[in-house]
């Protein structure tokens, strides 16, 4: 991280600042041991899980009670983290998230049985977790979820198909939500934790995205999980996969975020040391321009990521609209940010393996998932409609 000047603010105490550093010299002492690419997308997220877990920073994903590095799971923490390896390397941050995801509702909600099976593994980079939400008719609409889940004599079976699941093909474990019928649309989902080798279990299908990740199709057909696999109360799913996704969202902006900052000194590098017409190309306004911009967004980017994340930290019950402006900000200008450097980079940013090329095909995805932008400002307008609406009522 070239700039580190953010660690300095007030939304940040001394052992995010140490977290932070030790952190980035991590990664960089790693070489080609994080920036592994094999060709085998799903085999090399499985060796950046036991990286990530040998070296203890999937610790951060997980309470103390189970193998974390703290007594519950810091938002601030997972930002700096996201923020750091997704600087040296999107697919290392892809990793770590996917571990705090995928097992977030069961340390929040899960049974003490699950959570002491499942997250010691996932916090040691022994098992993959992953978060089945999404489904070809429900993908913003969860409520038109069509996975079904059906008491059976000492549990749950569920029968459907999920897709666009992260991790679908190489997933240990599952955070999954499925209808249970307890009332209409949202109001009848729970969530189960699911294990893959579960029979019933199958993958059907394999995504390929510009950005390689491990991404699936599944099919369960009469899978059976235990009834301490329901997480929380049946009926509940769609309370605990917004609480879930109320404290991860900022960090998917803090993913962006390490991206544009990443772009912004590949920039900056590129732009005083290429001459153009006889002197530095940062000696042109257009390029100081657009540079002001790239350093304008990372900064206030910062700003509503760690405003979000020092919120639910203090104790706030809900970030919702605070973490919304956070992805949403952060997302869109952290496109915009990479976009201009691959302009300045100009026929050389769009060769395949240009730090600048890579990053323009890894940000785009994160303007879509956890809730897409336009998804986003819909939280934010009805936020700000419900504040007036109370304050006109006070």
């Amino acid at each position: 991280m070239a700039d580190t000047t953010f660690l300095d603010w007030p939304f940040l105490d001394q052992r995010h600042r140490d977290h932070a550093t030790w952190l980035d010299d991590w990664c960089g002492a790693q070489g080609n041991a994080l920036h592994r690419e094999s060709g085998d997308v799903g085999a090399d997220c499985r060796a950046l899980a036991r990286l990530l877990g040998d070296a203890g920073v999937l610790r951060h994903a997980v309470p103390a009670a189970y193998g974390g590095a703290g007594e519950r799971v810091e938002v601030r923490t997972l930002c700096l983290t996201r923020q750091t390896l997704a600087y040296h390397h999107a697919l290392a941050d892809f990793v770590f998230a996917m571990q705090a995801l995928g097992t977030g509702a069961i340390a929040l909600f899960g049974q003490e049985s699950v959570r002491r099976a499942y997250l010691p593994r996932v916090a040691a980079g022994e098992w993959v977790a992953g978060f089945a939400l999404s489904e070809k008719e429900a993908g913003s609409d969860v409520a038109a979820m069509a996975t079904t889940a059906t008491r059976v004599p000492g549990g749950w079976r569920i029968d459907g198909e999920k897709t666009w699941i992260s991790n679908g093909p190489i997933a240990d474990v599952l955070t999954l939500f499925a209808r249970t019928g307890e009332g209409e649309g949202a109001r009848g989902l729970s969530a189960f934790v699911v294990p893959t080798a579960t029979a019933g279990f199958a993958v059907t299908e394999t995504i390929d995205v510009i950005a390689p990740h491990p991404l699936a199709t599944i099919r369960l057909d009469g899978c059976v999980v235990p009834e301490d696999h329901l997480i929380g109360t049946a009926g509940g799913g769609f309370k605990i996969a917004m609480a879930v996704l109320d404290m991860l969202r900022s960090t998917v902006g803090a993913a962006a975020l390490g991206l544009a900052r990443r772009a912004t000194d590949e920039a900056i590098a590129r732009a005083t040391t290429r001459r153009l017409f006889g002197a530095p190309l940062a000696d042109l306004q257009l390029t100081q321009a657009a540079i002001a911009d790239m350093a304008l967004g990372n900064d206030a980017s910062a700003l509503l990521i760690y405003r979000a994340a020092w919120a639910k930290d203090r104790g706030q019950p809900r970030v919702t609209r605070e973490a919304a402006m956070a992805k949403l900000h952060a997302t869109e200008a952290a496109q915009r940010t990479i976009d201009a450097a691959v302009q300045l980079f100009g026929g050389a940013g769009v060769v395949s393996g240009n730090v600048v090329e890579r990053l323009y095909r890894e940000v785009r995805a994160l303007r879509i998932y956890e809730g897409a932008s336009e998804v986003q400002k819909v939280v934010i307008a009805r936020a700000a409609i419900a504040a007036a609406a109370g304050s006109s009522a006070a």
